[in-house]
């Protein structure tokens, strides 16, 4: 197993820079970007839906009048995603070019949104500009339009081609004639690709999109798909690389356009049989986070002999109870540790074998609702699938499986921890017990301790204001960081500031902090993320797993390391 891990270890840097590629980024930037648009729909499906498992129907006005947000909301998610995703890479290439010839991501967006209409639109249709295409059915369109637009953008303005104008007209109005070139061949190009669909197809390219990949999203939804995919999840993140960087934007528009299609059926009154969406992802695959910990902490915590594991386990239970799970992740640790390599794996892909079989066999309809990712897992089952009877059964069958999977791997852990925690003890005894006798009485030890940490906190020498914004992959385990280091430096007096938010969400934010940590899981982007940060006066540095997981937990020691690191 330690031979397995070390091979897997060679190819970390080949997936790193898949990681790292600016297009992948850029679909997942956008879809966090559009995230808000997705959560709110949400509440008027359930409002609208979950009433049903208790036999309660609203009228069809009421569901019209539930419905209409939703449609010109994530109805139309497609369009703002072009949007998004344009701006988001607009981002990335701009550190490429010079500082006098940057692209206006306004000016991007903008086009793109353009195209993408033009792509998804169709006026002749029954609906119009409210077509099923303009939501996560035209999410690939989506996506092409942004890539398209954003680089004949770069072209032109990397080659300035554009309208000059004499000096003597005012920068805002020269801005505008230097978008129009790039804003136009864009638009245009795209207007007769779908020109060229309809012609040769009989539909827009966004439907037409749609009918060439049906096949292979329909090949997705399968077991050896779905093994597949759910397994690079996990596998990805056992080597330390933040798997949904680069498996989710493979499959975001399969798993946003599915639970559309499992709403539509349940309207219809019909089984909503679509596998892969993302509140399978979020609650069944990653049931307490990557790897289908949520049981994890507990069997620390509980069952474990060693007292180095129990710690972990409390430490970690609550974080990953809400699909933070980078304290048992790095705590235990889980990943890069040879004994859990084969739970690590097995159990997400056991959860979704057992989602699907529930779904084809047991004929229970799938999620048709989107959640926040850090719903509890069996709340996010409960709602996502809107109460019904065969979830609560789902629930309790995931969570035993997951703990039959993972016990023997834990069991043999837990004895190896505690053969060393014994051999530490029996050569610190005599120095334990005379550490007990000295702090006999706990009173006077603590307020000791708590005068010594204040002095050791003023030797720190923070003395200026300093803003730390900390970023992970999506905003949870950036917080256990920076609420340490904002609770620690009110406790000690220190001018320290933290911030958290999610890689990719940063680049409007980046210039009011002094200082970037960059947690475990987007360690990979640090290059990337130190010329940005640098560009703008800022410092970057990034944490390994077990570093990261004592900073968030030793305020002092995190107040340290950001003295370290801005000096």
């Amino acid at each position: 197993m330690n031979s397995l891990v070390r091979q897997i270890e060679k190819l970390r840097p080949m997936f790193e820079k898949l990681s790292r590629n600016i297009y992948l980024r850029a679909i997942r930037d956008g879809f966090i970007a559009g995230m808000p648009v997705v959560l709110f729909s949400s509440i008027f499906i359930l409002i609208a839906y979950v009433p049903n498992a208790f036999g309660f129907t609203w009228s069809k006005e009421i569901e019209g009048l539930l419905m209409k947000p939703y449609n010109y909301s994530m109805g139309i998610l497609g369009f703002f995603v072009a949007g998004t995703t344009a701006k988001s890479l607009t981002d990335s290439l701009n550190r490429d070019l010079p500082v006098d010839r940057q692209m206006n991501f306004m000016s991007t967006m903008l086009a793109s949104m353009v195209s993408f209409l033009l792509l998804a639109a169709d006026p002749a249709a029954d609906g119009g500009f409210l077509s099923s295409f303009m939501g996560t059915k035209g999410l690939i369109s989506a996506f092409i339009s942004a890539f398209i637009t954003v680089n004949i953008y770069k072209v032109c303005f990397k080659n300035n081609v554009t309208i000059k104008l004499p000096e003597e007209v005012p920068p805002n109005i020269s801005k505008v004639f230097k978008d129009l070139i790039p804003f136009s061949i864009s638009v245009v190009l795209l207007y007769m690709f779908d020109i060229l669909a309809h012609n040769l197809l009989g539909h827009t390219l966004a439907e037409s999109i749609s009918v060439m990949l049906a096949p292979l999203f329909q090949a997705a939804d399968g077991y050896i798909g779905l093994t597949l995919i759910f397994g690079a999840y996990a596998f990805f993140w056992f080597v330390g690389i933040h798997g949904p960087s680069i498996v989710e934007p493979a499959i975001a528009a399969v798993l946003y356009s599915n639970a559309e299609l499992n709403l539509g059926l349940v309207q219809a009154s019909q089984h909503a049989d679509k596998v892969i969406t993302a509140g399978t992802q979020m609650f069944i695959v990653t049931m307490g986070g990557t790897g289908a910990t949520l049981i994890v902490p507990f069997m620390f915590m509980w069952l474990a002999k060693s007292k180095r594991n129990k710690a972990v386990g409390k430490a970690s239970v609550i974080p990953t109870f809400f699909g933070v799970n980078e304290p048992i992740l790095f705590g235990g640790p889980l990943v890069l540790n040879p004994t859990f390599f084969v739970p690590f794996i097995l159990a997400p892909i056991v959860n979704v074998w057992i989602f699907k079989f529930f779904v084809d066999v047991l004929k229970m309809n799938s999620f048709t609702a989107n959640l926040p990712w850090t719903t509890p897992a069996p709340l996010g089952m409960l709602l996502g699938l809107n109460f019904q009877a065969l979830a609560f059964i789902l629930i309790i069958v995931l969570i035993v499986v997951d703990f039959i999977i993972y016990y023997p791997f834990f069991r043999v852990y837990d004895k190896q921890i505690l053969e060393e925690e014994n051999k530490g003890n029996t050569k610190n005894s005599d120095e334990l017990s005379e550490k007990v006798k000295r702090n006999f009485d706990t009173k006077k030890a603590d307020k000791a301790i708590e005068e010594k940490n204040k002095a050791i906190a003023n030797d720190i020498g923070i003395t200026e204001p300093v803003n730390v914004l900390v970023l992970c992959a999506g905003g949870g385990t950036s917080g256990l960081l920076a609420n340490r280091l904002n609770k620690a430096a009110k406790e000690y007096g220190v001018p320290v500031t933290a911030a958290a938010d999610s890689y990719g969400a940063h680049h409007d934010i980046l210039k009011d902090f002094q200082l970037v940590i960059m947690a475990p899981q987007v360690a990979s982007s640090f290059e990337d993320m130190k010329k940005e940060a640098e560009a703008k006066g800022v410092k970057a540095v990034k944490t390994e797993g077990e570093q990261y997981i004592n900073l968030s937990r030793d305020g002092l020691a995190s107040l340290k390391f950001v003295k370290e690191s801005i000096e």
